[in-house]
């Protein structure tokens, strides 16, 4: 190490690491999950899954990524920067998409077996979605449980 080079230039990305830190920050903000290393490939015109397991490998040592298991869709940006961490309640599309989809699937299982704890699960999702600001779904899932509450009421 020279001396202008310092400890933490060692663990500062390379442009193109940068990039593709970037290309995961949107992908994930995008659709509420992590790329897969193909996606990577074809999204940032690599030639191969061995240079994007490299580049992916190298932010893992430096911090900048996590890897959550052994899925395909398991990176995270690391948070230690705090860079791309958001300082508000807002959630960005794929996140709402997300969101929405497993409240959906609370209501299916609802639907099939109603029980009070579930019921009661649900209410505090809606709050949830309403202090996220996402009061379209909030409401729209309101009105379904108030449904759910009536056909439960009528038939006891």
């Amino acid at each position: 190490m020279n001396e202008k080079q310092t400890v933490d230039d060692k663990f500062r990305p390379t442009k193109k690491q940068l990039i593709l830190l970037k290309f995961i920050e949107d992908f994930i903000g995008e659709h509420g999950y992590s790329p897969s290393y193909r996606e990577i490939m074809a999204g940032l015109n690599y030639t191969s899954v061995a240079t994007v397991a490299l580049h992916i490998n190298s932010l893992i040592a430096r911090g900048h990524l996590v890897k959550r298991g052994r899925s395909a869709r398991s990176l995270e940006l690391a948070e230690s920067s705090g860079e791309h961490k958001l300082a508000t309640n807002q959630v960005r599309a794929g996140e709402e998409k997300w969101l929405v989809e497993k409240v959906d699937h609370l209501f299916a299982q609802l639907e099939q077996n109603p029980t009070d704890e579930q019921i009661e699960q649900i209410n505090i999702l809606i709050a949830a979605l309403k202090i996220l600001g996402l009061d379209g779904a909030a409401h729209g899932f309101s009105a379904r449980l108030t449904e759910i509450r009536a056909r439960l009421a009528s038939s006891v």
